[in-house]
């Protein structure tokens, strides 16, 4: 079965953004792929910030929800 066409969006990479995974998320990572989100309402409309271990999973999210664009941290 085909997955469904995910809407285009730009990435950008910033320096910083808030951190929502906390210490117990990293002992789960082998058994689960847990995405924290917080969902604001802004000036500007919704903003959703979200935080996993597994970008590729959140991404995929962001992009089904309608994200215009998605900031990113490189990590290291």
């Amino acid at each position: 079965m085909n997955e469904p066409a995910t809407p285009r969006c730009a990435t950008r990479f910033v320096p910083h953004l808030p951190d929502l995974i906390t210490e117990a998320d990293y002992k789960d990572t082998p058994q689960t792929k847990r995405v924290r989100l917080r969902i604001s309402l802004t000036g500007d409309g919704i903003e959703v910030l979200g935080d996993t271990m597994h970008a590729p999973v959140l991404e995929t999210l962001l992009r089904n929800m309608g994200a215009k664009e998605i900031q990113k941290m490189p990590c290291g």
